[in-house]
């Protein structure tokens, strides 16, 4: 794209600097004339969207390479690493690059390798994760006795007696060989013998449902002067209630979790992945989101004339990239999303000759005309790029000229503020509930009894309805996902005629004000003007500001950057709402006057700050030298995590980071985050090396903080209190229950119901607190 860029003559590039909506189809018409003349741009469409049979084939399958894959996975298998020979027969892609029409020695080449893997799975310990192999397999060949006999013995370990007697007879009775049949009968003795009268059925895989659907909320779509659209409520509504359930218009995994998520409903994959039959890109967890993602299914020869057809619940998203080209590999994922708002639109409307105006049909606000420079061009490059790859993978019919590339310039810039990043909630502390009593691992001093909950961006989205609730960084709604639905619940009571507004990045209490109007204008391209950021508020000020000289004085001094933005915060325009909540939302914990007293006048209509002076009593600070003092400081905590991070022994760096947390506390303000920061640093290097009881005592420290800066309620002090509880659980501190039962409310606040199913640890650390209260 670099080079399309620097081909683009300076008259052009000042025409797009200076071009508005209405300018786009005439400039899109001269870009894409420009384009057509040039050589290069013809070979990276070539490159991009030709055929598989005439290139190498990024995406596409290839029987050599998966071949040498199953070789080298049956040679792992045979000298016990597990471990890579399944890498080699689905992470490394054997089962990705086999055509589904391939045959070695006689046997389907993807039922062999499924059979492969089927055994491989049964020699680990996972019996479910066989059965599906050994079925996935008998589908595509249903006369292949080796997985009759696999599936036979698989479903005798799971105890489905029936079952295995079915499959190991049909087996026998497909066997060639007088010695295999005669095996087979032996194994079918010896199954009858030891065979008791209560069989175990495999376990069935439910999908998860919304227990609590919005059916009696009343949402209305209201326009304000200062935010444009946005949803209010008609009525009140309670703490914790879901407002909103929906479904993507179009959503596309990131590059980054490729090879970790269901490239359809973006949950994590299971051993037995599912790769597309037609491509070597996706990966599905199942074969129902194999069908539902539209990619071609392999039907059994059996079936074969029997007018059988998938049950569809969408249109499907990949079937337009599904041939094997690379486009959707190598564009952007915002371009590669694009490309499926697109194809999705003209399916609905059953025309496929130009591009719709899709700001009709999704009805979202664009961003253009904010945009830089470079980045307008490199929209204007997307768009024509992506038409032609959709011209040649979707419809031949498309038509190629500036009216349609304009409406992907526009679709281009409504994904850049209104899409929605899908993301996951990872911890190191899931990673072993389903294998051992998860409490046990902190009994013997693992260090994940403080490991950190994050949330994992997984896949990027559209949501029609969901784009029209405006932001606040003191957000009164929480969103989070089910798969692919995005629940919209309140964190708070919400009254009639409210606004109802989620975060659309760090909230009050995350980063300062400063670096949080810098991220949305960047991102989102606008200026908030939410109460967390209009007005003076604690946490901006103590988050990252420093103590008085003066130690009796609990007053915070501020460096000149967050100085200069909090004096812009009482310069609101009369026409901007301070408040985008109907109630007053405060941080109950702060008051104001006692870190910045003399920078109040009486009224508090108007705020005085001095960078470098104490906003209470007026002392001089010197920042320079103590700036350096707290870089130095950071630097044994920055050891002391590669310790722990790499699993080596912390115990010599430990006193030197307790040295340097006395220092960060007599320099920075009691609330500062990076106090926070270096008290939970400690608490994961004691826990390490498994002494708990300052481990907590350091928990409890960065709690102290974290609940000045965001409020007693806020979702991550759940996550801090699970921390504490695990310690607390590790010693037998039986004030653990106190804290289970806070973080069983804040999480029951923020994902209701389905807190157990997204933090697993949560039902683990509740057993825990019945069992001390028994």
């Amino acid at each position: 794209m670099e080079k399309l860029k620097c081909v683009v003559p300076e008259r052009l590039k000042r025409r797009v600097e200076e071009s508005h909506i209405d300018d786009l189809p005439s400039l899109s018409s001269s870009l894409l004339q420009l384009f057509l003349s040039l050589p290069q741009f013809h070979q990276l469409i070539s490159e991009l969207a030709a055929e598989p049979s005439t290139q190498a084939g990024l995406c596409g399958k290839n029987e050599g390479a998966a071949l040498d894959l199953k070789q080298k996975g049956n040679q792992c298998y045979s000298s016990g690493d597990h471990s890579q020979a399944l890498r080699c027969y689905s992470q490394l892609q054997a089962l990705r690059l086999a055509p589904i029409d391939a045959h070695h020695s006689g046997k389907n080449l993807v039922a062999t390798l499924y059979l492969n893997r089927a055994s491989l799975f049964h020699k680990m310990g996972l019996p479910m994760e066989s059965l599906r192999d050994c079925s996935r397999a008998l589908e595509i060949s249903p006369c292949y006795p080796k997985v009759w006999y696999r599936r036979g013995k698989v479903n005798a370990t799971l105890g489905n007696y029936e079952d295995s007697v079915h499959d190991l007879s049909v087996a026998k009775d497909m066997e060639p060989s007088i010695g295999g049949k005669k095996q087979i009968e032996r194994e079918l003795d010896m199954l009858a013998r030891h065979h008791e009268k209560t069989t175990a059925k495999p376990a069935s895989q439910k999908s998860v449902e919304i227990p609590d659907v919005p059916s009696e909320i009343k949402l209305q779509c209201v326009k304000t002067p200062d935010k444009g659209r946005g949803m209010v409520s008609q009525f009140d509504i309670p703490q914790a209630s879901l407002i909103h359930a929906e479904e993507p218009y179009a959503v596309v995994i990131l590059k980054h979790c490729r090879e970790t998520h269901c490239h359809y409903c973006l949950n994590e994959l299971p051993a037995d992945t599912i790769p597309c039959i037609s491509c070597s890109l996706p990966l599905y967890c199942s074969q129902h989101c194999q069908v539902q993602a539209g990619g071609p299914i392999h039907i059994p020869d059996t079936m074969v004339g029997s007018n059988f057809k998938p049950t569809l619940e969408c249109i499907p998203e990949h079937k337009h990239e599904c041939q094997g080209v690379h486009w959707p590999a190598i564009l952007p994922s915002d371009v590669v999303l694009a490309g499926r708002v697109v194809v999705k639109t003209m399916e609905q409307k059953g025309q496929f000759t130009d591009v719709p105006n899709l700001s009709e049909t999704l009805g979202l606000c664009e961003s253009y005309s904010k945009m830089s420079p470079e980045s307008k061009l490199e929209l204007h490059i997307y768009s024509i790029v992506l038409l032609f790859c959709l011209h040649h993978s979707f419809s031949s019919e498309l038509s190629i000229n500036g009216d349609s590339a304009s409406q992907i310039v526009i679709l281009l810039s409504q994904i850049r503020v209104n899409s929605i990043a899908v993301v996951r909630m990872r911890s190191n502390t899931n990673d072993s509930y389903d294998q051992q009593d998860w409490f046990q691992n902190f009994s013997f001093g693992e260090a994940e009894a403080a490991s950190s909950v994050e949330q994992v961006r997984v896949g990027q989205a559209l949501y029609k309805a969901a784009s029209l609730f405006n932001h606040s960084c003191l957000p009164n709604i929480h969103a989070y996902f089910m798969s692919r639905t995005l629940l919209l619940r309140t964190t708070e009571f919400v009254s009639g005629g409210c606004a109802l507004e989620l975060s659309y990045g760090p909230q009050v209490g995350q980063w300062d004000c400063k670096d949080r109007l810098r991220f949305l204008e960047e991102e989102y391209f606008f200026r908030c003007w939410c109460c967390g950021c209009s007005e003076v508020n604690e946490s901006d000020l103590v988050i990252s500001g420093f103590c008085c000289v003066n130690p009796n004085c609990s007053g915070v001094v501020l460096d000149n950057l967050v100085a200069n933005c909090e004096k812009q915060k009482p310069k609101v325009p009369e026409t901007i709402s301070n408040k985008s909540h109907l109630q007053v939302h405060e941080l109950n914990d702060i008051d104001i006057k006692k870190v910045a007293q003399i920078s109040l006048d009486q009224t508090q209509s108007s705020f005085h700050v001095d960078s470098g002076y104490c906003l209470k009593c007026g002392s001089y600070c010197n920042f320079a030298s103590r700036s350096k003092e707290v870089k130095k400081a950071w630097t044994d905590f920055r050891r002391l995590q590669d310790s722990i991070a790499s699993k080596d022994t912390c115990s010599t760096n430990l006193p030197g980071a307790l040295r340097s947390l006395g220092l960060l506390r007599s320099i920075l303000h009691a609330y500062n985050k990076g106090i926070a920061e270096a008290e939970d640093i400690l608490a994961k290097a004691f826990c390490f090396i498994g002494d708990f009881e300052p481990a907590r005592d350091h928990c409890k420290a960065s709690i102290e903080i974290l609940e000045k800066l965001y409020g007693p309620n806020h979702i991550a002090i759940g996550y801090e209190l699970a921390k504490l509880a695990s310690i607390q659980l590790a010693l037998g501190d039986c004030t653990a229950v106190y804290n289970i039962n806070r973080l069983s409310a804040i999480f029951s606040t923020y994902y209701g119901p389905h807190a157990g199913i997204i933090f697993p640890y949560l039902l683990v650390l509740e057993r825990e607190r019945s069992r001390i209260i028994q």
